[in-house]
């Protein structure tokens, strides 16, 4: 078997935890010797084995002498669990492909050299873009210490998410809504702004037969001005749920949204009186949440593309022109002066969803 058409095979088994493995990275990891698969696994969820060991338990005895493809660097440091790499120079692996080094700053490098120090052949670099493309998140939640943004929105062909009368449902067809609710089954959170909440009324929920997971619902709202008969508070005790709001807003407020099941998180102000995004994102990094689905409106998704939080966007646009001055637009606030200062987006992907043309692309690389 040759090397790329291993770490294919390898990417595949690590795309098997996508939603699962927060806040560690999907991994797989493939054991071959000859033409014959050995072993095979990949990381489930965090505090479970790594995929190394998982292909290593499989494999037995045939792993010695035996070549280890992974997509991620193997791990030198003890976590949850112990050091990958000791394990693999245990069992007798003669050679490791390696996808990409891994972004942690405990490992980064440290995990080749090991294995290299031990004797072991090893080869980094094989397939890593697509290795890169699939822990971007994990990337950014090490490198940048805070979770990885994507910004959803559907859009008309002049960028309105909605008419001057608040109506958007619904601007995207049935197919790109689908796809949405399978994206939104892989993410940690879903965050909207509390207008959204309040014009929309949203569920911020995977609508599909079972799901692998329900993201946390993440709701910026300096004042407290969440209605306590919204469907997000309704079904709080359903669905995780964490309101952030100012240091200054309502106590009572609060008092009534943690009976009824809410997490209600305190955070400082931004010039502009709201919740801090910094902060938010202190907060959401603390609490191991890696990557955030934007589901909001003009002003939180101007907000975080200014602050340059904004990582990643996945727009769906429909065949048709809204227009008017009071219409809503994907990117709100006071906007640019100059093109010179426009957010350049890297397209990685164009494709359509029956009339609807999807766009997914990044703000900047964070790899």
């Amino acid at each position: 078997m040759k090397d790329e058409q291993c770490m294919h095979l390898a990417l595949s088994l690590a795309r098997k935890g996508m939603g699962m493995t927060s806040p560690n990275p999907m991994v797989g990891a493939l054991l071959v010797r000859g033409n014959r698969i050995v072993g095979k696994g990949y990381h489930r969820k965090a505090g479970t084995p790594h995929a190394e060991i998982v292909a290593l338990n499989e494999a037995k005895e045939e792993a010695k002498g035996a070549t280890l493809y992974v997509n991620l660097e193997p791990c030198a440091h003890a976590g949850r669990t112990p050091p990958c790499v000791n394990s693999i120079i245990a069992a007798g692996v003669r050679r490791v492909v390696v996808a990409m080094l891994d972004p942690n700053p405990l490992v980064n490098g440290e995990g080749v050299n090991e294995l290299k120090k031990a004797g072991i052949e090893v080869k980094v670099g094989l397939l890593e873009e697509e290795a890169k493309r699939l822990n971007e998140a994990f990337a950014v939640y090490m490198e940048k210490k805070r979770p990885f943004f994507t910004m959803k929105g559907a859009v008309s062909l002049d960028g309105k998410i909605a008419t001057k009368t608040c109506d958007s449902k619904w601007i995207s067809n049935e197919e790109s809504r689908r796809f949405v609710n399978k994206v939104r089954a892989t993410v940690d959170g879903i965050m909207v702004g509390i207008n959204t909440v309040i014009l929309d009324n949203p569920l911020l929920v995977p609508k599909i037969a079972r799901p692998r997971k329900y993201p946390v619902r993440i709701v910026l709202d300096s004042k407290l001005r969440i209605p306590l008969s919204c469907d997000l508070v309704k079904t709080s005790e359903k669905y995780k749920t964490w309101i952030f709001t100012s240091e200054d807003s309502r106590p009572d407020k609060e008092v009534k949204l943690r009976a009824m099941g809410l997490d209600v998180v305190r955070v400082s102000k931004d010039e502009s009186g709201r919740v801090s995004p910094k902060h938010v994102c202190e907060v959401l990094y603390q609490r191991e949440i890696m990557h955030v689905l934007v589901e909001g409106g003009g002003e939180i998704n101007s907000c975080l593309l200014k602050e340059g939080f904004l990582d990643k966007i996945m727009l769906f646009y429909a065949p048709i022109l809204i227009g008017g001055k009071g219409a809503y637009n994907l990117i709100g606030g006071k906007g640019i002066d100059f093109l010179k200062d426009a957010y350049k987006i890297n397209i990685a992907a164009v494709k359509r969803f029956k009339e609807d043309i999807y766009v997914e692309g990044y703000v900047h690389r964070n790899y």
